[in-house]
């Protein structure tokens, strides 16, 4: 019986420490402030790595972000470098085909950003320059929107090289997320003398439903316990506490 009793004590042991060891893996791309740039100590910050922390505590997990750039995240997740994708990566039809998605854990439009009293329809960048994140839906959109109506699109790896290349006249125009292009240019030194303008861009065929989690088709049980763990943390505060870090508004949308 005593026996009995210790083997019990240890299964019971290795179970515990088999659930602590736990750990997933997300991987991120750390050029797209405020949601996550490279830190002074060379680690990756900003909401998306605090939101994944977030949900690794309600999902008694430990976290590892793992850095990836933009174009390289789905290959790397269906090539496991990692577990999932937690990166402001809209959810849209056409990725939906390469990756399943947890719910929406933020959304916000995107917008145009260029030099003050630019005005902006479909032929206002005919003969001129849009820089765009290469391979995001600003990309797709701009190619069916401006593209066609005579615009060129210069695609970056890096938001912040279209910044740059704006600034110094390279380009005249940058399509991005709203957030990201606030944040991380209109609100620098850097950004003076320019600002959004034209109108939101929303459209769900183009723009999705939102930012979600992305995980390797068919991993729906990873996608169940995302789904319960965003669930929680807009629950208890969690959440919250992430996005008013970083923002003055709601960001999940309605």
């Amino acid at each position: 019986m005593k026996k009995a009793l210790i083997l019990a004590a240890l299964a019971l042991s290795a179970a515990g420490m088999s659930a602590q060891a736990e750990t997933i893996r997300f991987g991120i791309d750390g050029n797209y402030p405020p949601f996550a740039k490279q830190g002074a100590d060379g680690k990756l910050q900003g909401f998306d790595v605090d939101m994944a922390n977030a949900l690794c505590t309600a999902m008694k997990v430990t976290c590892q972000i793992v850095p990836q750039d933009w174009d390289g995240l789905i290959p790397a997740l269906n090539a496991n470098k990692f577990d999932a994708i937690l990166s402001s990566m809209s959810i849209t039809e056409e990725r939906m085909k390469a990756v399943d998605f947890s719910n929406k854990y933020y959304h916000t439009p995107s917008r145009m950003i260029a030099k003050e009293g630019t005005k902006v329809d479909q032929n206002s960048f005919k003969g001129k320059k849009i820089g765009v994140l290469r391979a995001s839906i600003q990309e797709k959109f701009a190619k069916d929107y401006w593209a066609k109506s005579g615009a060129s699109l210069v695609a970056y790896g890096k938001v912040p090289e279209a910044f740059l290349d704006l600034k110094s006249g390279r380009i005249d125009g940058v399509f991005v997320d709203s957030v990201v292009g606030d944040t991380d240019f209109l609100k620098s030194s850097q950004g003076k003398g320019y600002a959004f303008v034209g109108p939101d861009y929303n459209d769900a065929k183009y723009f999705g439903r939102g930012a979600g989690i992305a995980v390797k088709k068919g991993n729906s049980a990873l996608t169940e316990r995302l789904n319960k763990a965003i669930e929680q943390v807009r629950k208890d505060g969690s959440y919250k506490k992430v996005q008013d870090k970083y923002f003055n508004f709601n960001v999940y949308g309605n």
